[in-house]
């Protein structure tokens, strides 16, 4: 099949069975891989969904300038999609943004405004949402896509990746495991999945030191997960569970994964797995268990497959669960 752009190719994402990393009998585990989407990531879908419903809509005219807060695949992702479309796009970004990611928004022709102050919760987000505001003010026909607040983005996954998982597989999942930052990924899954089963679990992964679900605001490393801020897409009413993992788990999760299944793939994918090691011994036996891996482990080469980075997250994290004990 030929496709007539790149744009085309966004999405169909396989599905696959974690044998390895959960060899045992007692229950499947399995992972969709939005890895593999052109851009890189699973954020591919919500970028190519809100930029086109905007000009549906004509929100988004020939001469709009889109500008987004982003260090990270939603930036990259829309850098690809206004390229496509010769929409100049702005990226606001923080110093915790990778070297490359940075490098491929400037490959990707993205102009790049970098943040420096942190806000109240001692995070970078609300200090990047005030610039956008603040850009938008200032720039001719400038559009903020907002993915905090843009129904369109957990809308892209609803119609997007939820919709082949049900066409795709020939079980029902029991526990749908999901890491959350904007939480359009897991709003738009949980809802399309739980039309189809009412029965079906929904498990969020949350960062230690992130908000979403009532955390306190603490130091994290890994970008693509948790949040300084709790954004306007997020029900909790529709989640049933919480798991925190933290840094350190989700870099080691993240290298048992490359090491077992050869999946090189990103901090929240370790993040999910991480997290399903925790369920699976509360959970009833023969459970089909799906998450999501958002993105590859390229981007995160200074940090995760880093070994000072990782050695920096393992000192945290043992200094941490001896300060649990104390408690």
């Amino acid at each position: 099949m030929i496709y007539d752009s790149i744009l085309s190719c966004v999405g169909n994402t396989p599905t696959v069975r974690l044998s390895k990393m959960f060899p045992y009998q007692e229950h499947t585990v399995l992972a969709k891989l939005e890895m593999l989407n052109p851009g890189g990531s699973i954020k591919d879908r919500p970028a190519k969904f809100m930029v086109e419903q905007g000009i549906k809509r004509g929100d988004i005219t020939p001469y709009s300038h889109i500008i987004e807060s982003s260090s990270g695949n939603l930036a990259i992702a829309l850098a690809m999609i206004c390229q496509q479309h010769a929409l100049p796009f702005t990226a606001v970004v923080d110093p915790k943004i990778s070297p490359t990611n940075l490098k491929l928004l400037e490959i990707y022709g993205a102009n790049i405004v970098q943040v420096t102050e942190k806000d109240q919760n001692n995070g970078y987000l609300q200090t990047r949402i005030d610039t956008v505001k603040r850009l938008v003010a200032e720039t001719p026909n400038a559009v903020w896509v907002n993915q905090y607040a843009n129904p369109d983005n957990w809308r892209s996954h609803y119609f997007g990746e939820a919709e082949e998982i049900l066409n795709d597989l020939d079980v029902n999942v029991d526990y749908l495991v999901v890491g959350a930052s904007t939480s359009g990924t897991l709003m738009g899954v949980a809802r399309r999945l739980k039309e189809a089963n009412k029965n079906l679990k929904v498990v969020a992964v949350d960062i230690t030191g992130s908000v979403l679900f009532g955390g306190t605001s603490g130091p994290r490393e890994l970008p693509g997960i948790g949040a300084s801020r709790v954004p306007e897409l997020l029900d909790p009413t529709e989640v049933d569970e919480v798991i925190y993992v933290d840094d350190y788990e989700s870099a080691l999760a993240c290298r048992e994964l490359v090491k077992k299944e050869s999946i090189f793939a990103g901090g929240s994918s370790g993040s999910a797995i991480a997290a399903i090691k925790k369920l699976l011994p509360s959970i009833p036996k023969h459970s089909v268990v799906l998450t999501l891996f958002a993105d590859r482990g390229d981007r995160y080469l200074d940090l995760v497959y880093d070994q000072d980075w990782f050695d920096m997250v393992k000192q945290r994290h043992l200094s941490n669960t001896q300060l649990e004990q104390i408690v």
